[in-house]
Order: structure tokens, then sequence, then C-alpha cells
């Protein structure tokens, strides 16, 4: 896999600590961390980042505004979930998704697939 650099937008510090563990050694670079919609959105105005992975909700908002702004910077990224919550919106149905909690063998094969397209709206 090559290297890339990569924005979480995760809201619970640990997960995201832990994610950035598993990016690091897989050889990426990890971006920033974005705990609200307004950080995410945020970071993907600011760019600098080749790929994100989003948690479907943040502090009880949906990561749905992020994930937009994404597709219209044509970046692509990887939808998270500890499940107990709504399908993501048909625009995103085709979009990487990876359960909670992350492993290594699934947040590899997810960035693979965001890059690559598979699955892209």
């Amino acid at each position: 896999m090559t290297s890339r650099t990569i924005l979480i937008v995760e809201d619970e510090p640990l997960i995201a600590m832990m994610l950035e563990d598993f990016l690091d050694s897989l050889g990426h670079k990890v971006a920033g961390v974005c705990e609200t919609v307004d950080e995410g959105l945020g970071a993907v105005a600011a760019g600098g980042f080749d790929v994100a992975i989003l948690d479907v909700n943040l502090k009880g908002r949906s990561v749905w505004p992020v994930a937009s702004a994404l597709r219209d910077k044509d970046i692509p990224f990887v939808l998270a979930s500890g499940g107990h919550v709504e399908p993501p919106p048909a625009e995103f149905a085709a979009v990487p998704l990876i359960d909670k909690p992350y492993t290594v063998d699934r947040v590899s094969p997810a960035i693979e697939a965001a890059l690559e397209g598979t699955g892209a709206a």
C-alpha cells in the first residue's frame, strides 16, 4: 500500500488515537483529527490530505455535510460506524464502510477501496 495522508473525523479521542496508531503502523501520515462536523468542514476546506475516515455520528450530528464536502472536492473517504445508526443516505450507500471497533485488517482494505473508487457513488 502506498503511504497516504489521512484525515480522521472521529469524536471519541481514544478511538481516534487507536486509529492514528493503526494508520501509523500501516505507514500513513495523519493530517489531523476533527471531533465535530464544523471542524471536519474546516479541514476539508483547508485540504492537504488524500483520503478521510469519517465516523458517521459526531456528538449526535450526522457527518453527511462533511461527506458531501469531500465528494464535491473529489476526495475519497471511508465511513465508520459503531452501529445503531441509520444507513447512509443513498448518495453514500456505496462508500466503503468499516464497523467499529477498528482493526488493522479492516482499515487497510477500506482505505484502498476508497482510493480505487470501489463503490464510489
